[in-house]
């Protein structure tokens, strides 16, 4: 470890003596990446466990707790977004949500595009019109989503329930990858309809089967064993790794994902034992056949972990011969396309360094760039947002909200401040300081910016840049400590894009986190503020009369009839929404 308590590797090993004894008498070239991590070790720590499949599952939890920086990590930590369908619920509604529960409910994906799963949606919602409503209350007239054939109305009976779950049935098909069975039911139902004279019916089916038959157009047939399989493939070049996943469903490849690793630690079979474990969660579980490039590291465990995840039996292939090494060689390409991507990138990133700091005239290469925004109104519900940009790229895992503490009247002035203070403060501390800080303001932001790195003793290690728009006929300017002038750059300049994106980012990272304050704050009900009426009371009361208006409209007779609520509380209620 290092002197801040930082993890950097995190393994495990049948024999502790021989695996430590490798590295200990490792005689590799001194630029390598394990002569580099030995050169910074101070500390070795062991924990021992009872069973080797313990101690792969401890492996990967440490790895995704600590994210060690010789650790394979796959730069992929977010929650993908599932479809839900709440099979369990009367009338049954698509969801999308990032959290798969163990409700009974149906959940598809993760989706990784996340447009392809709104394509699906729109597509699922215009073929078949379910409720869009939390809940179904009974309505004397239907809302405006029956009105516009998007709802059929089950708060007002005007669907037959058998009818309606016969929809959620062929949605299931559908998210499945069995489009094919319900084109076939649509194509009986639409003759049946035609047959019967019912031309409006039938021209409905029609257009179903039409969405549904481009849908499928679309897909590329993998398989005619109607699976679920993810396919892995894997290339090197050099040092780096590049990993490449295909997603097959029923059959069909409905999407792909792909993973940069620099110089990884570790032959390919640790790594992509290191990558399925990472990759499969709770969250996500693996499907049914996983199709690999070479057998991973312990595959035993491997298997055994994947199929306690999935809940059922997940099988580890690596195909020699047939129609699926077709499907393995897409994957080994994608993965090999990944170095051309990256490099294409690495070079687009040079000529943007170059050009930022030729125009700003930078003491360091801008590498990590940090940008400030302070939101408020009138003072209240007052945050600063900080994003971080990694060569070209975002970095969300350091993106921050700072709560402001020091002041709740409007100091745009005094509010950087005291966040720039914690911000240097903290990195001091941590070590991870950005190469350059942009400052969403003028020249008053970037004097407060100044004062505060000075006191730091920081003003020489990070360069200070302010963005503002001050007049639309000029554009953006641009400040630079000790400079009276602002820098002006063409509006199509690459560099004033990208420092214009960074600044855009960090206003609606702060934007959105200020609005869902002041949302709470508004939408704060006064059933909040009552003594005695608690989450489940306050539920109890809107579940049962409704609004807080209608509740405060209520007799004390109709409050204490509500669950749990009672005569003496009934009157407490009412004198507090009642103090005259």
């Amino acid at each position: 470890m290092l002197a801040r308590k930082e993890v950097l590797y995190v393994g495990k090993a049948k024999d502790l003596r021989k695996r430590l004894a490798q590295y200990a008498h490792y005689s590799g070239a001194a630029h390598s990446k394990i002569a580099v991590m030995l050169s910074h070790v101070r500390r070795v720590e062991t924990i021992l466990t009872t069973t080797e499949k313990e101690a792969l599952i401890l492996e990967a939890s440490l790895i995704k707790k600590h994210r060690p920086r010789y650790n394979v990590i796959l730069r992929d930590d977010k929650n993908y977004p599932l479809i839900k369908v709440t099979v369990r619920e009367e009338w049954p509604r698509l969801l999308v949500t990032r959290r798969r529960l163990k409700d009974g409910n149906r959940y598809f994906g993760p989706y990784s595009s996340t447009s392809a799963m709104r394509s699906t949606l729109h597509l699922l919602f215009s073929m078949f019109p379910l409720r869009r409503c939390k809940t179904v209350r009974e309505r004397e007239r239907p809302c405006l989503n029956f009105q516009m054939k998007r709802c059929l109305a089950p708060c007002s009976g005007t669907v037959d329930h058998g009818g309606y779950l016969e929809m959620i049935d062929e949605i299931l098909l559908i998210l499945s990858g069995k489009s094919r069975k319900v084109i076939e039911r649509l194509r009986e139902k639409m003759e049946q309809a035609a047959t019967g004279l019912s031309f409006e019916q039938a021209a409905l089916y029609r257009d179903q089967i039409k969405g549904l038959s481009a849908t499928l157009e679309r897909q590329i047939i993998a398989a005619e064993h109607h699976l679920d399989q993810d396919v892995f493939g894997l290339a090197r070049q050099g040092a780096s790794v590049g990993i490449a996943i295909l997603f097959i469903r029923a059959g069909m490849i409905s999407g792909a994902q792909t993973f940069f690793i620099t110089d990884p630690i570790g032959d390919d079979e640790r790594i992509l034992r290191a990558v399925l474990f990472q990759y499969y969660s709770a969250q996500r579980q693996p499907p049914q056949e996983l199709l690999l490039p070479c057998s991973p590291e312990d595959s035993q465990l491997v298997e055994e972990r994947l199929s306690d995840l999935r809940e059922a039996r997940v099988r580890l292939k690596i195909p020699q011969r047939g129609k699926m090494m077709q499907v393995m060689r897409m994957a080994g390409n994608n993965a090999a396309q990944i170095f051309s991507e990256q490099h294409k990138k690495e070079k687009a990133w040079q000529a943007l360094a170059r050009s930022l700091d030729k125009h700003l005239k930078l003491r360091n290469s801008p590498e990590v760039i940090e940008c400030l925004d302070i939101s408020n109104l009138a003072g209240k519900q007052a945050v600063g947002s900080l994003v971080c940009f990694k060569e070209g790229e975002k970095e969300p895992s350091r993106f921050r909200h700072y709560r402001i503490k020091e002041k709740d009247e409007p100091d745009d002035y005094a509010m950087m401040n005291e966040v720039l203070r914690r911000r240097m403060k903290t990195g001091m501390e941590k070590d991870n300081l950005p190469d350059m800080l942009l400052l969403d303001g003028g020249k008053g932001q970037l004097n407060i910016a100044v004062q505060v790195l000075t006191d730091y003793k920081l003003l020489q290690q990070i360069d200070l840049v302010a963005i503002a728009k001050e007049k639309k006929e000029e554009g953006e300017k641009l400040f630079r400590p000790g400079r009276k002038n602002p820098v002006l750059l063409a509006a199509h300049a690459p560099a004033l894009l990208y420092l214009m994106r960074i600044r855009d980012e960090s206003h609606r990272f702060g934007i959105t986190f200020h609005r869902r304050l002041r949302n709470k704050e508004t939408l704060r009900s006064g059933l909040d503020l009552l003594d005695g009426v608690g989450e489940k009371r306050r539920k109890a009361l809107l579940k049962s009369i409704g609004s807080y208006t209608r509740i405060k409209g209520a007799t004390m007779e109709e409050l204490a009839g509500v669950e749990g609520i009672g005569k003496k509380l009934a009157q407490s209620i009412y004198g507090q929404l009642h103090p005259d």
